[in-house]
């Protein structure tokens, strides 16, 4: 069959490259002019590849479900076997999370780059796909410079909003309305979340290990534990990933991040270890009291939380004081404004709705040998390599074209 792939992402690539392989002729399409640019800048430039325990609890959307036919098929270990076969050496780091060997998102695109080349994959770049249409049995591509051309089959493989400016757009979504889809609301996620400006400026650039809750009205709406960075409007990180999703959802609701400082302790415990601070250097002033339990801004910081005199002893601190220093070490609150934009995201959470798919193949229920996979989709990750993992998944499954 001659076959079309829309976008040479993380997702469109491997459609691609499966699809050529087992013996279709592929054009892959390309807005912009070099491929895989989203990719290269994942996991701060180092592509966290996937997680090995990626399973269908890691996603979200209407239907998370929807990613388990494709993630059995293609699971994490074959995504590995499958870049060591592009020449690809990768390693698993904390969390299951896998990062190539040598540290490099460029790394991945080149391998993949490489690969297409070599199996005669017709690449065109810098040409945005403008048009889709049915036509007869199949499709016509027509792109914006006027080339137009007739598949058997389509892949779609455009991605999301998601950070614009390397690549995510609506095309994906209007090309596939346009064929009778429909789709979600979408919002940004795995993104910065913004907060009252009370005390993340004089944070900034402090990394913490901590747990993480997001409230509102007394309800807990999302949790995490991992890295926290303070920036100059909020919260960073993995930890503020992975809970990003629900600020977003929850739109204008009163929210608030609970922080905790010291989540391998009890607040019984932190509270002994102030007391023992107190005995064992009872000349120190106050701000000093959490020195060497967080980082020394962190913890003046904390100190001010609490309303504690910085300058006075801790000899001089009534047990409410401690107390309410090991609440705020526990319990630190920070009201929460929003999300930063698409333009800051990782993934867009939303997408073309899964219903409308055949999770088996990928293939749309609505127009025969039309298919979809990544970002495009309905489907989101949380924080950790498994957005990339589903692109790997969803592009193998969609390259097969419902063979």
């Amino acid at each position: 069959m001659r076959a079309a792939v829309i976008g040479a992402g993380a997702s469109g690539m491997t459609a691609a490259l499966t699809a050529v392989r087992l013996g279709h002729e592929v054009t892959l399409y390309e807005r912009q002019a070099r491929v895989g640019r989203k990719l290269m800048a994942t996991g701060n430039g180092r592509c966290n590849l996937t997680n090995t325990g990626a399973g269908p609890s890691n996603y979200h959307g209407e239907a998370p479900d929807f990613v388990r036919p494709a993630l059995e098929a293609f699971p994490s270990e074959a995504a590995l076997d499958f870049f060591r076969g592009l020449g690809l050496l990768a390693r698993e780091e904390w969390g299951g999370r896998v990062y190539p060997l040598s540290n490099s998102a460029n790394s991945v695109v080149d391998v993949l780059r490489q690969a297409l080349d070599a199996a005669g994959v017709e690449l065109i770049a810098g040409d945005r796909v403008r048009e889709l249409r049915r036509a007869g049995s199949g499709y016509s591509v027509t792109t914006e410079s006027g080339d137009k051309r007739s598949f058997d089959a389509v892949v779609v493989a455009c991605g999301g909003l998601a950070g614009e400016k390397l690549g995510g757009g609506r095309d994906g979504y209007e090309l596939l309305k346009a064929l009778g889809h429909t789709r979600t609301a979408l919002r940004p996620a795995l993104v910065q979340i913004t907060t009252e400006p009370m005390y993340p400026r004089s944070l900034k650039g402090i990394k913490a290990d901590c747990a993480l809750r997001v409230l509102s009205r007394g309800g807990l709406l999302a949790s995490s534990c991992g890295e926290l960075l303070f920036t100059e409007t909020g919260v960073s990180g993995p930890a503020a990933f992975d809970v990003s999703r629900a600020v977003s959802e929850a739109g204008d609701a009163k929210m608030e991040l609970e922080i905790d400082f010291l989540r391998d302790y009890t607040a019984a415990e932190v509270l002994a270890h102030l007391q023992n601070r107190v005995k064992t250097a009872p000349e120190l002033p106050a701000s000093e009291l959490l020195t060497g339990s967080v980082h020394n801004r962190l913890g003046r910081m904390l100190i001010k939380y609490a309303d504690v005199e910085a300058s006075a002893p801790l000899s001089a601190l009534s047990e409410r004081e401690l107390r309410t220093v090991a609440g705020a070490c526990k319990r630190f609150k920070l009201p929460v404004r929003g999300t930063e934009s698409f333009a800051n995201a990782q993934v867009t959470a939303g997408g073309i709705r899964t219903s409308e798919f055949d999770p088996r193949t990928l293939e749309s229920r609505l127009c025969p040998r039309l298919f979809a996979c990544g970002e495009v989709l309905d489907i989101d990750g949380d924080c950790g390599g498994y957005n990339l993992q589903w692109a790997w998944s969803s592009g193998v499954l969609a390259g097969h074209l419902g063979k």
